[in-house]
């Protein structure tokens, strides 16, 4: 039997966005490598210090924006998007308006979404080498020096929102992935912006982190704040955070485009053990043990268990200064960590003028 003829690069760029939507990925676009204009948006940011004690962003040069350089012989970057979320967002303005609940954002309820997503994009590659013999690539998910959010647009998986974060006809409710891959793809063309002149993501920020259209201050971002700072969160931002304990989905929630997002397919993205539900002082009483317990394979474990108690300290404080608050809060005051230690004195505080 003759051998098949081997495919175009068309051929093959249909097929793979074919076998990326059997996976689960709900959208899949091919970027090119030239990120240039992004490159000088990057350096503009990082002079400006938005990234706070994000050193990463800066760690590696030029690799962050130049595929090639990260990954020798890239020719092509495929761009997947795959929905977490996608309902009422009533649920989730009920639980912000209710200063007892704790708020953890939609993509962090469920299992870890880097390994999920990273075998996804394994099994393509493998589907691809069947068809094409062996070749070059490398799996990113949030993870290493990547621009997620430029490949992204690039690809034509969506637009960059005023959020700075990648947005589409269906919303932005999804997690990113990208195979850089050495074969010669025809990269798709990028998507046009429809945010028009809507500003209520800007508006919406209770921080104030959106400091201008498709620009973010990360110091002032409640994401960073709760994730990324490792230290005491400042002062004057506590009473902003309000009872957000991990992330923030304010400029999402608020998003027009939303309306049209897609329901999660994947179980492992559905909420576990309450998160969705769970109060400020029953995640507070959680020792170290049930929070390694109750969070394993969760991206939220790795903030580790005094950051976790900060961040809920800080919403405790916000709240409203009953006896169940005051009587969690004080069982920490001696808590080992300076860190611990200095929110709960914090939160304490800011209750002694409302206790009954």
């Amino acid at each position: 039997m003759p051998a098949s003829p081997p495919l175009d690069p068309h051929q093959l760029t249909a097929r793979i966005k074919a076998w990326g939507k059997e996976l689960g990925f709900q959208s899949v676009g091919i970027a090119g490598v030239d990120l240039g204009d992004a490159e000088e948006r990057l350096q503009d940011w990082l002079e400006a210090g938005f990234h706070g004690e994000m050193d990463y962003m800066a760690r590696h040069g030029t690799k962050r924006s130049r595929p090639a350089e990260l990954v020798p012989g890239t020719r092509a970057v495929i761009a997947v998007r795959m929905a977490y979320h996608g309902g009422d967002p009533g649920p989730h303005r009920a639980q912000l308006a209710d200063p007892a609940r704790a708020y953890v954002s939609r993509y962090a309820l469920g299992r870890d979404y880097h390994k999920l997503i990273r075998n996804r994009l394994q099994a393509l590659a493998e589907r691809i080498e069947q068809a094409v013999g062996p070749f070059q690539y490398r799996a990113f998910t949030d993870s290493a020096p990547v621009l997620e959010t430029e490949l992204g647009a690039n690809s034509g998986n969506g637009w960059r929102g005023k959020h700075t974060l990648l947005l589409s006809r269906e919303g932005s409710w999804f997690f990113l992935g990208e195979l850089y891959v050495d074969l010669p793809l025809p990269p798709d063309p990028p998507q046009p912006g429809h945010c028009g002149s809507c500003d209520a993501c800007l508006r919406a920020c209770p921080t104030g982190a959106i400091v201008a259209p498709y620009r973010v201050d990360a110091r002032r971002c409640i994401s960073y704040l709760t994730i990324e700072l490792a230290g005491p969160i400042p002062p004057e931002l506590r009473p902003l955070i309000g009872n957000r304990v991990y992330g923030c989905d304010d400029c999402q929630l608020c998003c027009p485009w939303n309306r049209f997002a897609r329901p999660a397919l994947e179980a492992d993205f559905q909420p576990r053990h309450g998160l969705d539900q769970a109060t400020l002082a029953e995640l507070f009483a959680w020792d170290e043990k049930a929070f390694e317990e109750r969070l394993a394979g969760s991206p939220i474990r790795r903030i580790g268990h005094p950051r976790w108690l900060r961040n809920l300290a800080v919403g405790l404080g916000n709240g409203p200064a009953t006896a169940e608050t005051l009587a969690a809060l004080r069982a920490r005051l001696d808590h080992p960590s300076a860190l611990v230690r200095e929110h709960v004195e914090w939160a304490l505080g800011r209750l002694k003028n409302r206790e009954p």
